[in-house]
């Protein structure tokens, strides 16, 4: 028996998995590490405060600040905390390095901070060949280097500590204290900052550019140009023309942490947190962590030969192929819907012209009618 006609191509459902993921991302939340880098008194403590709009550090006093650089240490400090919006949560970790570049000499002041990084990688890689996988996992996805607003250049411990740490994290510069130094001169040092890091060949995170989405791309390009970020970060509100918004007040007037006319903070929120944290995390886990693992694999005499290695890397490119052609497949047919529904309304719209136009024809008609019918009456009165 033949099987039965069909109109159309029969669907079987392949368009509902990324709703199937929306749902168990959902679920299972996410785990965000932050890493802020810089020497005291940039504002780190209170920009991480502004970005999550939460008191995330309490600051430190000044003789506490003076007892670090007496002991001359480096050290490593890890802030948890859990947060929901929208019924999605994200467990979020931000580290921090006290201590750092705060000395008369601070000859490898960035190795501990190097050690942390590399130990996280290893620390995965070694749950890897056990039975139970589930660790703590704290790779640092975004790595925010504060720079102090000299209007100048990079110092020669900034290029040094950003060449170490570009090769094992995803590297954010950011210009602290945007509100110290005037429009133009900002730009300036912006420019040098940026023929710095070229020169030196310094790997800061560069987000994709071009999208399918006019919009996506557009927004990248700005947050491309603005880089390396300058921000402002305040925990006070004032008021500025009636409304209340964060920012500082000064006798001139109040510089604005969301005003991208003032400081790039609205750029850089945008790149951490509500446009390319997914990014971040990918590329932390597929270029970084991958690093890391075939340099460790390699030395000790193991590659990615080994057919176990390989048949799972195998296993993993299968899998992003085939999420990828879902994903292409799914965009495709939400492209032919809009595209049939654009020609529905089209047709909708020529059709009620259609009526509309007739419409007044008739309307036309009835009144000539009725002019005739009057014309005759009065004919017949006279």
């Amino acid at each position: 028996m033949a099987p039965p006609a069909t109109s159309g191509p029969v669907s079987v459902g392949i368009a509902n998995l990324p709703n199937q993921r929306h749902k168990i991302v959902s679920r299972k939340g996410a785990s965000y590490n932050i890493m802020v880098v810089g020497e005291s008194g940039l504002g780190k403590t209170t920009f991480i405060n502004t970005l999550f709009t939460a008191l995330m550090r309490d600051y430190k006093r000044p003789e506490q600040r003076f007892a670090k650089q007496l002991d001359r240490t480096v050290q490593i400090d890890v802030v948890r905390a859990d947060i929901e919006e929208k019924g999605f949560n994200v467990r979020l970790s931000v580290i921090d390095t006290p201590g750092f570049g705060d000395y008369a000499n601070n000859t490898d002041c960035w190795v501990p901070i190097v050690q942390f990084l590399d130990e996280q990688h290893q620390h995965i890689l070694n749950h890897e060949t056990v039975p139970n996988r589930k660790t703590d996992d704290l790779r640092v996805h975004a790595c925010l280097y504060f720079i102090q607003p000299t209007g100048h250049t990079l110092k020669p411990l900034d290029i040094e500590v950003m060449k170490q740490l570009c090769t094992r994290v995803n590297l954010i510069p950011v210009i602290a204290k945007a509100d110290t130094i005037t429009p133009a001169d900002m730009l300036a040092f912006k420019d040098r900052i940026r023929d710095c890091i070229s020169t030196h060949n310094i790997q800061v995170f560069t987000p994709a550019v071009h999208s399918e989405d006019e919009d996506a791309t557009r927004r990248n390009t700005s947050i491309l140009a603005a880089m390396p970020f300058s921000v402002i970060a305040s925990e006070n509100d004032v008021q500025v023309n009636g409304q209340t918004v964060r920012g500082r007040q000064y006798l001139w007037g109040v510089a604005e942490v969301e005003n991208e006319a003032h400081c790039d903070f609205k750029k850089l929120r945008n790149l951490l947190i509500r446009t390319h944290m997914h990014d971040l995390i990918t590329s932390t886990h597929e270029h970084h962590y991958e690093t890391h693992r075939v340099a460790k694999l390699t030395a000790s005499g193991r590659s990615d030969d080994d057919p176990a290695l390989q048949a799972r890397r195998g296993f993993e490119a299968k899998m992003k192929e085939e999420e990828a052609e879902l994903r292409k497949k799914f965009t495709e047919q939400v492209r032919l819907e809009e595209n049939r529904f654009r020609q529905w309304e089209q047709k909708l719209i020529s059709e009620r012209d259609r009526l509309n136009e007739d419409l007044d024809k008739q309307h036309s008609l009835v009144k000539q009618l009725e002019e005739e019918l009057e014309e005759i009456i009065a004919a017949r009165k006279r």
